[in-house]
């Protein structure tokens, strides 16, 4: 049977898909905005007040970025302590929510604590203070060790292996498995998901380290990616009260305009994020609803 649709439904649904439309626009234009300025010359970026297509294309911000040693090397640091301080972020706060499923002494007690650290946070001097006293100070894992577990993401894990049929585990256990077999082999497969969602959100968190960056780390070989955008942006802020002949004497040292470097800089930064979504999409998309009400 074929059913047709109301002329208010139709209406409805062409000013929701008009509002949807131009939402995601809005949301797409800062992209397309700084991918069109990173690909601009100078004398194009200066003459237009809006620039939507470059009439000519260049990749001189490009090649000065690459050729900067500085970038570079915060690249590479940012490309480290996400991919070990997210894998280090699953490890501990995976092990410690299904330790917390199990029947252990002091159950109780070491989630009422979690629930305390979720609510009431030590503050920044404390946290320096036993950062420093522990001697991580101008050390990547000062990154990594302080923002360990999440006690949310901690909690919600820990809700999401309690919805799995207990029956699971203890067929595995008559079967012979001890409690580590039973994570790595039942639990973790079935838990792609919310392994999915969580290291996507610990990675994105990695990726932007800014604060404790600066906090923590003193030598300036090994400043995040961003503190390295933030420096690039105080240039583009010194830059835009140059004279006209200062401008003209750096366009005659070959060097790109400061705005063109900018954007190029914020978009290699975004990019990786960006590209690894889709690969996640699948449980991404499964993870989200980890521990929500089932009817």
């Amino acid at each position: 049977m074929r059913f047709h649709k109301s002329l208010t439904e139709r209406i409805s649904g062409m000013m929701n898909a008009s509002l949807l439309g131009l939402l995601a626009l809005l949301m797409i234009f800062p992209f397309y905005y700084i991918f069109a300025v990173s690909f601009t010359s100078y004398e194009e970026y200066v003459a237009s007040e809006l620039i939507l297509w470059p009439k000519r294309w260049v990749l001189d911000a490009y090649t000065y970025i690459f050729n900067a040693k500085e970038f570079i090397r915060s690249l590479g640091v940012t490309i480290f302590i996400t991919v070990v301080g997210c894998l280090a972020n699953l490890l501990f706060t995976a092990t410690m929510a299904y330790a917390m499923t199990r029947n252990i002494w002091g159950q109780r007690t070491f989630l009422l604590l979690v629930v305390f650290t979720f609510v009431f946070h030590a503050g920044m001097i404390p946290t320096y203070l036993i950062v420093k006293a522990t001697g991580l100070i101008d050390s990547y894992w000062s990154l990594i060790l302080p923002n360990l577990i999440n006690p949310f993401n901690l909690i919600v894990f820990r809700q999401f292996f309690l919805n799995i049929p207990s029956e699971l585990n203890e067929a595995a256990v008559i079967d012979g498995a001890n409690d580590l077999q039973v994570f790595t082999k039942v639990i973790i497969p079935l838990s792609k998901p919310a392994f999915a969602a969580f290291g996507l959100f610990y990675a994105v968190l990695q990726w932007n380290t800014y604060f404790t960056a600066i906090l923590y780390l003193n030598d300036p070989a090994k400043f995040t990616i961003q503190v390295i955008l933030r420096q690039i942006v105080i240039l583009n802020d010194a830059a835009n009260t140059l004279t006209s002949a200062a401008r003209d004497a750096a366009i005659a040292e070959s060097m790109p305009p400061v705005e063109t470097i900018g954007m190029a800089a914020i978009l290699i930064a975004t990019l990786p994020i960006l590209l690894v979504y889709p690969f996640l999409q699948k449980h991404f998309a499964k993870g989200v609803m980890v521990g929500s009400v089932k009817g």
